[in-house]
């Protein structure tokens, strides 16, 4: 049998034990269902390999060929990380289209006397339940942005007011970027897989209940903010954070510790604003890195580059309430985050 996806509810409450996908490791580190688990019935060389014979021999030497991979690679899994399951395990299988890998491996595994079945569609439809969630359905919820400029803490400030039973989004943690030029922290999912972990989250949300989510540009590092997301965002009132130039300099440092004092990543980082800044004020900047004069470099970097970019881009938005926080130690932050609790409407 295979079963149909209408909506993104249907890919989380499939009520299955385990969803196996069995596209190449490319195909799944690019995005998968969520939690589903990778047992590939061809390696990406494989259907390489096969698709290069279904184009430049025959269909059918393809087919065979890839039955042949097919049934070697399922023997490796079923001997090996599907050993432990006993006869009433329910497995559901998919491939990219609902096609031949995922019906052959539901076939093995159904005539071992598992129950398996598989997506009707294959991935395709259920990125498809993605697609009408975050590009064509309304956002689910009226949006609240956490304003203010850089390095006044409103990614640590939005989980505190989670902590006091606010409803968030963190598309900074979901996009594994700070979204600056900073804001590097390693390599970031796909723009398939980054909208499967903001569906995720959204499909967690009360819907009509006020969700809190920072102030960001369309772009989170390299990914793009979905279209039913940004056009609610772009509407959404504001609660604005303001804190002394000192404090969010000191603040800076703590959040920026993977930018190490006279580190060539931090040099080349800052090479990056010539364009902008000019090559005399960059080279003072990097000889304060060099020298370990991070609360002034900090500091200017507000004061020349961070703060008047984002005073243009913020434009004139409708604001809720203004948060000013003397300090941004843990004292301070937590005051922070009750008065911006206490400022999200009430659903």
């Amino acid at each position: 049998m295979a079963l149909p996806l209408k909506t993104f509810a249907d890919a989380m409450q499939h009520g299955f034990d385990t969803v196996i996908d069995v596209r190449s490791p490319s195909e799944y580190a690019e995005d998968h269902v969520p939690g589903a688990i990778s047992l590939p019935v061809l390696s990406d060389a494989e259907r390489a390999k096969v698709g290069t014979l279904y184009k430049q021999v025959s269909a059918f030497d393809a087919r065979k060929i890839g039955a042949a991979l097919v049934a070697r690679n399922a023997a490796a899994h079923i001997e090996g990380p599907l050993a432990h399951h006993d006869g009433g395990w329910r497995p559901l299988v998919y491939c990219w289209r609902g096609g031949q890998r995922s019906n052959s491996f539901a076939s093995i595994l159904t005539q071992i006397g598992w129950r398996a079945e598989v997506i009707e569609g294959g991935y395709r439809s259920y990125r498809a339940t993605v697609k009408a969630m975050l590009y064509d359905d309304p956002f689910p919820c009226p949006v609240v942005l956490l304003d203010g400029n850089t390095g006044t803490a409103k990614t640590e400030l939005l989980h505190l007011a989670a902590a006091r039973g606010v409803q968030i989004v963190d598309l900074e943690g979901l996009a594994n970027h700070r979204g600056s030029l900073f804001g590097d922290r390693g390599e970031q999912p796909g723009q398939k897989g980054f909208e499967t972990r903001l569906a995720e989250v959204v499909a967690g949300l009360t819907p009509g209940v006020p969700v809190l989510i920072e102030a960001e540009s369309s772009k989170v590092g390299q990914r793009i903010v979905p279209p039913s997301l940004w056009a609610a965002m772009r509407a959404a009132p504001r609660i604005e954070m303001q804190a002394p130039m000192a404090a969010r300099a000191a603040y800076l440092l703590r959040a920026y510790n993977d930018y190490p004092p006279g580190s060539v990543r931090l040099h080349e980082t800052l090479g990056a604003l010539r364009r902008l800044q000019g090559a005399e004020r960059v080279a003072r900047w990097q000889k304060m890195a060099q020298e370990n004069d991070l609360l002034t470099l900090a500091a200017e970097l507000m004061e020349h580059h961070y703060d008047p970019r984002y005073g243009r881009e913020r434009g004139e938005p409708v604001r809720l309430g203004v948060v000013e926080a003397g300090t941004l130690d843990a004292q301070g932050l937590e005051r922070a985050a009750d008065r911006i609790a206490a400022l999200m409407p009430k659903g």
